[in-house]
């Protein structure tokens, strides 16, 4: 029997046009793909025609499988000889437990390749109008799950003040008064800048921009939900300016030679 192996792909923010080469080739060469919830269903066109799928979504509080019943089964087929792409929206190692079922194959001696995708908490802001880091505005940024033990660790929190200008929020949305509360408790000021940005670099994407007091109160007006990226900082400030997905959302959607034939 043929030795299997494992891709752990990154599949980008959602706009299937920012799937890296790799990341197209793994998915060509796949006999079985394992894909998440956020992975745009146009990357599964690119795969072969007797290639097998296997959802394993996750959505709050409601998984299709387990993490390690997602493991076992990476290791399960690639112990079948196959060639199995384990596909992630953004990149696997950004909060997309990659790590986890990497350590997995290792403990097996199964070969695998870790693949980087754009991370949506930096790529759904560009599509905002927003840069994660500005010469004027900030020179550093966090990213950070929004589980973290909001109320047992104030260090943790004083820290995203104290020593970060960005901070760049997955998976809050649930906590989204929770957190902006902790960083104001913190010191982070009231009336510091702050977005949600919903299905980030897709024609679906809408973001609300407000203080970070009344961030929470805008999101539920607007009725913005999941999947979204919260961030939290002075280069909100910038969106007035470098707004281009709004005023060019039809062109981003076509491709780059109709472009080059408008005159």
């Amino acid at each position: 029997m043929k030795q299997g192996y494992v891709f752990l792909t990154g599949a980008g923010p959602g706009d299937p046009k920012l799937l890296t080469i790799r990341a197209l080739e793994s998915i060509r060469a796949a006999d079985i793909i394992i894909y998440d919830r956020l992975v745009n269903q146009e990357i599964l066109n690119e795969c072969k025609p007797d290639a097998e799928f296997i959802y394993c979504g996750k959505f709050p509080k409601n998984h299709t499988l387990r993490q390690e019943q997602i493991n076992e089964l990476l290791g399960e087929k690639a112990l079948e000889g196959k060639v199995v792409t384990r596909l992630k929206g953004g990149d696997p190692f950004v909060f997309g437990r990659g790590g986890e079922e990497a350590v997995y194959l290792a403990s097996l001696d199964i070969p695998f390749e870790v693949i980087p995708g754009v991370t949506a908490g930096i790529a759904a802001p560009a599509y905002a109008g927003i840069p994660v880091t500005h010469r004027d505005y900030g020179g550093s940024f966090a990213v950070v799950t929004g589980h973290l033990p909001h109320e047992k660790d104030k260090k943790q929190w004083e820290a995203l003040v104290v020593g970060i200008d960005t901070v760049v929020f997955y998976m809050g949305m649930n906590q989204l008064d929770a957190i902006a509360n902790q960083l104001m408790d913190s010191g982070r000021a009231a009336n510091t800048p702050a977005a949600v940005i919903e299905w980030g670099t897709t024609s679906r994407q809408r973001t609300v921009t407000a203080s970070l007091r009344t961030l929470s109160s805008e999101v539920r007006n607007r009725g913005i939900s999941n999947p979204a990226i919260v961030i939290v900082g002075d280069v909100v400030h910038l969106r007035d300016e470098m707004n281009w997905f709004t005023e060019e959302a039809d062109y981003l959607f076509r491709k780059p030679a109709e472009l080059g034939n408008e005159t």
